[in-house]
């Protein structure tokens, strides 16, 4: 028998990875030891692995800056119009093995250090995610620039240089335990400073009111230092850039003459403005009216709005003058995009530059504003939009306070017009809430300061046309759009699942990684026994890859044969991993009962964040690793169950667990997720979903055909009747003798036998007001995972149906979401010109 291939010999057999030109590892080979000189000669003598990972990591990067510079050369040159995308999060995880894929260098780097010894895995482990978002919502963005990027887009994504990223997450006696995500510890090889585009941001202050009009005055400075980071596209020369703002303190500060005297005090102080960019707000489809909150939403659209400013200003089209003057132009050359309300203050800025700052009057500047300008919604959770105190504005943002206030008189002029004697309409409509205190609704100001509002689902658009949005809608039906999240198959196919992406491209070609509806074409091979064969061992070396993975890292056994069951994404409690939880206990108690019976073995594993402050949230990652402590260790159950909470679940994790998982989660309640993008990432690599008709598995049981998912549980129809008529847990506990037996157990103590009263929240939740109502999708959820079970006895009918959710995965793709955009909102069209590399001659 030959012996099995090193991890390295089977990277080389991958096609989809390119050829390792002798040129290029040569070349490689060189840079690399050029490098790794110039760390050592000013440090030490011995190499560590993190020298070599930064060695590495300059290396592509010096493959990246020529190609920078003249993608920025050439939009210079042609002034496209440029899309602005702001966020206050992007997720981007690793930045390195995505270069090299995109750049088309990963076979040659591959060779070039395993010439000299290193293996390119173990580098590649070394560096830190960018962890600057919480999770959907930041990743998203993340995918959004690949794409971006790949369609020859002139597009830059705007965010926040946040110093701690989301916590680092530990578990400790089974408690989450945060610790800060100092990232930047060792450095950052793959962004540069950029202090000559420093810019002031104004806070406090008040308004004068002068002759000329408003000034807002006496403010205090805080500067913002660019940090500019490339965002390569697949193999097509582009380099956009990604430019995240860090708070600096201006070096007068707080040495004004009113401070006379405590020198050093002021200089210690400066770090109450440069806060700002400390650290990322942990909450995920949360509202938290913190004031430091609010200076970073207002330091972001600050600074990136004089940013685009100045580059609409200086560009050299159509314009014979040094600097543009007029902004008749400017919603033709500008394209920025909400994503979600935490930008919305781009709306009243820009209103404050144009009309306080070049001097346009307010219908002028507001036809600019709202053509320039398209919002993004995220959720339809009530306590996720944001509403924040008015009294907050008046003293942070006084000026802006008053555009708002006449934003909002205009609004509601139109409003009374359109249905004269309607208040109630009037107030519902509001951009300012009444209550105590006065709040400003955002979500209400990036509509009516928006030429599109879009929805990440189809159902959730229709949700938001009909409910929360309703009274806009009524009014300007136009506005409202859909656009279906999707995600990058570049880092969610090829780099996480090169096995996979490799036996796809032997058989329809290497066409779908930039065109993913050529998936289409792999249902020709359904019944192709030796495809079929292939993709089973693709994900069975996945799924061994992972367990051992997991032995290494967390000395936790799993069985390989059994069905990987795996909910990764934040915790929270209208994702129901308490259902999930409810499930695992069913079958536990299934095995007690009949030991001897034959049972599908399962490996169920949960992983995700739950914000510090979200006490349900930790509490019920508690009662899962309380649950897996005894699972695991009853004698009776074997291999047949176990239960495994993932630490730390980020994106480098989502890249080893996805690709090895058989079963994906997708249980909210019916109306709840906006859209979720774990979905469409399983279902590109091969594992089968079970979920409810939420979201966008709507959208991919209607591509795959419903009778390749898992569907259980109500509509959204059945949970509005259920509201209508009231959900009485008791009902179900009363009728239903297993889900009786698991709560009677969690209520007992069964699970946390040194303190029985412990998950008495979780119960008390579960059993009087729970708005996400688990137990009435509990018995369709256990005979669905019943329908799973059987399934699974038939491997080679369950990978007909992984091959079809594959085939059927092409429009999940964020090239086709990002394609939309442009077209419908943006007004721009993508463009496959492959700029010239910068070894060659520009025309």
């Amino acid at each position: 028998m030959s012996k099995p291939l090193t991890d390295h010999e089977k990277r080389k057999q991958i096609s989809v990875r390119g050829i390792a030109g002798l040129g290029d590892v040569v070349e490689v080979k060189k840079s690399f030891n050029r490098h790794l000189h110039f760390t050592l000669v000013k440090d030490r003598n011995v190499a560590t692995p993190r020298d070599y990972y930064f060695a590495l990591a300059h290396t592509v990067r010096d493959h990246l800056v020529g190609r920078w510079i003249r993608t920025q050369q050439y939009y210079y040159e042609k002034d496209p119009k440029r899309i602005h995308y702001l966020s206050l999060e992007f997720y981007m995880g690793r930045t390195l093995q995505n270069t090299m894929i995109n750049l088309g260098l990963q076979n040659a780097c591959d060779e070039a250090i395993y010439q000299l010894g290193l293996d390119l895995e173990e580098l590649e482990e070394i560096e830190e995610d960018a962890g600057l978002g919480n999770g959907g919502l930041g990743r998203l963005a993340a995918c959004f620039l690949d794409s971006m990027a790949s369609l020859g887009l002139a597009a830059y994504g705007y965010g926040i240089r946040y110093e701690f990223g989301i916590f680092n997450q530990k578990i400790t006696n089974g408690w989450q335990v945060e610790e800060a995500d100092d990232w930047l510890r060792y450095g950052n090889p793959w962004e540069k400073a950029r202090p000559e585009y420093m810019l002031p941001v104004h806070f406090y202050g008040r308004v004068e009111h002068a002759d000329e009009g408003p000034k807002w005055v006496d403010t205090q400075v805080v500067l913002a230092m660019p940090y500019d980071t490339p965002v390569p596209g697949y193999k097509n020369n582009t380099v956009n850039t990604m430019r995240l703002w860090s708070a600096k303190a201006p070096n007068d500060f707080n040495l004004q003459e009113f401070n006379v005297g405590d020198y050093i005090q002021a200089v210690l102080d400066r770090n109450l403005a440069e806060n700002i960019s400390r650290v990322l707000y942990p909450n995920d489809n949360f509202f938290e009216g913190k004031e430091l909150r609010l200076k970073q939403e207002y330091f972001v659209v600050a600074a990136t709005l004089q940013d685009i400013i100045r580059r609409f200003k200086s560009s050299k089209f159509g314009c014979r003058d040094p600097v543009r003057t007029s902004f008749e132009a400017f919603p033709e050359k500008v394209a920025i995009q909400l994503n979600d309300t935490h930008p919305a203050l781009a709306i009243p800025e820009l209103m404050r530059i144009l009309v306080d700052i070049e001097r346009l009057d307010w219908e002028k500047a507001w036809e600019i504003t709202t053509k320039t300008c398209a919002y993004t919604n995220h959720t339809v959770l009530p306590e996720a939009l944001e509403r924040w105190p008015i009294h907050m504005f008046e003293t942070l943002l006084p000026r802006h306070l008053q555009i708002i206030y006449e934003i909002n008189q205009q609004h509601l002029d139109r409003v009374a017009a359109l249905y004269p004697g309607d208040r109630d309409r009037l107030c519902r409509m509001s951009l300012i809430e009444e209550g105590n205190p006065k709040r400003i609704n955002m979500a209400h100001l990036c509509v009516v300061g928006s030429h599109a509002v879009n929805g990440v689902a189809r159902i959730h658009s229709d949700i938001v046309k009909t409910t929360v949005f309703k009274d806009f809608c009524d009014i300007e039906p136009e506005k409202f759009q859909n656009k279906t999240n999707g995600i990058t198959p570049r880092r969610w196919l090829l780099l996480c699942n090169p096995g996979l992406a490799d036996i796809i491209a032997e058989k329809i070609g290497e066409e779908f990684l930039t065109d993913l509806f050529q998936l289409r074409k792999l249902l020709d091979f359904v019944n192709d026994a030796q495809f079929i064969r292939d993709v089973a061992n693709v994900k069975q070396e996945n799924k061994l890859k992972f367990a051992a993975y997991l032995e290494s890292e967390y000395k936790v056994k799993i069985n390989p044969e059994s069905i990987f069951d795996i909910q990764v994404k934040r915790i929270h409690e209208y994702k129901r991993q308490l259902l999930n939880c409810l499930h695992v206990i069913t079958l536990y108690n299934r095995i007690k009962k009949d030991p001897n019976k034959k049972f599908v073995p399962r490996t169920v594993m949960i992983g995700g964040k739950a914000a510090p402050g979200y006490h349900m949230a930790k509490m019920i990652i508690k009662l899962f690793t309380s649950v897996g402590e005894v699972v695991n260790h009853d004698p009776v159950v074997g291999d047949r169950l176990k239960v495994i909470f993932l630490e730390n679940y980020r994106v480098s994790l989502a890249e080893k667990v996805i690709p090895a998982a058989d079963l994906s989660e997708q249980i909210s309640t019916a109306g709840t997720e906006a859209s979720g993008t774990g979905n469409m990432k399983f279902m590109l690599n091969g594992a089968l979903t079970i979920g409810t008709m939420d979201g966008a598995n709507v959208e991919m049981a209607e591509e795959a055909g419903e009778e390749n998912l898992f569907i259980f549980g109500m509509r959204v129809e059945d949970v509005e009747a259920m509201d209508k008529k009231g959900y009485n847990a008791r009902e179900y506990y009363e009728r239903l003798p297993e889900l009786k037996q698991v709560m009677d157990q969690i209520s007992a103590g069964f699970f946390s036998p040194k303190e029985p009263e412990l998950f008495k929240d979780i119960v008390n939740m579960l059993m009087n007001h729970d708005r996400f109502k688990v137990f009435a999708d509990y018995e369709a959820y256990i005979s669905c995972q019943e329908k799973v079970n059987e399934l699974y006895r038939n491997p080679k009918e369950w990978t007909k149906k992984v091959i079809r959710n594959i085939a059927a995965s092409g429009k999940f793709s964020s090239d086709r979401t990002i394609t939309e955009y442009a077209r419908e909102i943006w007004g721009v069209e993508p463009s496959d010109v492959k700029i010239p590399p910068p070894n060659e001659p520009r025309e």
